[in-house]
Formats: structure tokens, C-alpha cells, sequence
């Protein structure tokens, strides 16, 4: 019997975009159902109790939660093709150390420099572009983290990557010539099959970034 794939999601979020693109990277067929996250279905509350939040993939009706938890879990369970996460014990553990550095250095200010404004907003870009600095060099000359071959860091990065041109209008800035590098690192992953196809239209995130400043009345 074929798998039973379904996967609640909301479609501007970096997050939920982690899963579609480890998805079709494995070439899973999956159900993409879309959640309004201020009135939440009795199915995202009941498959997420904890955190009430997307992304949850529902696998053979036993849900898995957080994004980068997600990506792992597809991983480990299609083996068989596009390995994610590198094969060695020492390159998995680097892999989410940077993991958790995105998730932890560069979302708090990317998240304030679309809503808020002044000074609070000058210091989150700040942080930001120091941030995405030091990743840049963590990537050095490769054309993904993990070396030849996008995986797990891309993957978590990428969901931050599709929001690059609605942070920079929000807060009036240029990434590219701070990051060159990473940017050209982020441009050839938003040309993959897998993120072409999961990623929203950027102009559709800028619009949906200022309507949110606008109910964050900034």
C-alpha cells in the first residue's frame, strides 16, 4: 500500500517550505494542505498539541513536527535517493550546528527588520548582515555547505533565502554586496527543480511582508 502523505503548511512560511523542498528533492508525492494560522484546523491541533504550529507532516497518520525535525525525518525514511544530510557522523553534527545557528543568529533579526522600524530595526539589520557574514564564511568557495551537493544547511537556509528581497525592502538594504558569495549561493539554490517549485513568487512574500507591517502598525 502506498504511503499516505500529507503536510500542513502555511505558504509564505521559511519553515514549511523546508519540508516541500526535502519532499521533492526525494520525489515524494505528498498533500498539501494549506492552514490559516489565525483560525487553525481541529487536524494541525490535534497532530501539533504541543506548539500548535506548520510545518507538520503527516506520515501513515502519525504526525512529525519543527522543519528542520521534518527535513530529517524524510531523510531517514527515503534513503534511497538525494541524500540530505552527509553519510559521516562529525559532517551530520556540523550540519545542524549551522542548523541551529540559522535558526537561532539569523531568524530573531530577520524577523525584526519586517516588524519593526528606527533603531530596533537598524540593529536587527545589523546583526543580520553579521550573521549571514559568518555563515558566508562557513561556505567559503563551495557552491553549497555541504560542499558539491545541496543538503541540510541549504535546505534551512533556502527558506530564508526566498524572504532576502522582501528584508531588504522592508528595511531599505542591499545583501548582496555585504554577502556576495552566499548570494550567489543562494540564487543557484532558488534555481533547483525542488525550490522552484515549492517557493512562493517573491513579489507575492514582499507583499505579504508589508501587510504584516501594516498590522504591526510599523
Amino acid at each position: 500500500m502506498a504511503d499516505e502523505v500529507i503536510l500542513l503548511d502555511f505558504w509564505p512560511s521559511p519553515f514549511g517550505v523546508r519540508a516541500r523542498i526535502a519532499l521533492r528533492e526525494k520525489g515524494v508525492e505528498f498533500e498539501y494542505r494549506e492552514e490559516n494560522l489565525r483560525e487553525k484546523s481541529p487536524l494541525l491541533l490535534q497532530m501539533n498539541p504541543v506548539h500548535k504550529k506548520i510545518p507538520v507532516l503527516i506520515h501513515n497518520g502519525k504526525p512529525v513536527c519543527e522543519s528542520m525535525n521534518v527535513v530529517q525525518y524524510i531523510d531517514e525514511v527515503w534513503s534511497d535517493k538525494n541524500p540530505l544530510l552527509p553519510s559521516d557522523p562529525y559532517q551530520r553534527a556540523q550540519a545542524r550546528f549551522w542548523v541551529d545557528f540559522i535558526d537561532t543568529k539569523v531568524y530573531e533579526p530577520a524577523d525584526k527588520i519586517w516588524s519593526t522600524k528606527g533603531e530596533v530595526q537598524e540593529k536587527a539589520k545589523k546583526e543580520y548582515i553579521e550573521a549571514l557574514k559568518i555563515l558566508e564564511s562557513e561556505l567559503g568557495d563551495k557552491p553549497y555547505f555541504e560542499g558539491d551537493t545541496f543538503g541540510f544547511v541549504d535546505i534551512a537556509m533556502t527558506g530564508y533565502y526566498m524572504w532576502f528581497e522582501a528584508s531588504e525592502k522592508c528595511g531599505n538594504f542591499s545583501i548582496e554586496p555585504e554577502c556576495p558569495t552566499l548570494m550567489a549561493s543562494a540564487k543557484r539554490c532558488l534555481q533547483r527543480d525542488s525550490v522552484v517549485n515549492s517557493v512562493p513568487d517573491p513579489e507575492k512574500i514582499v507583499e505579504f511582508a508589508f501587510k504584516i507591517r501594516k498590522i504591526y502598525c510599523v
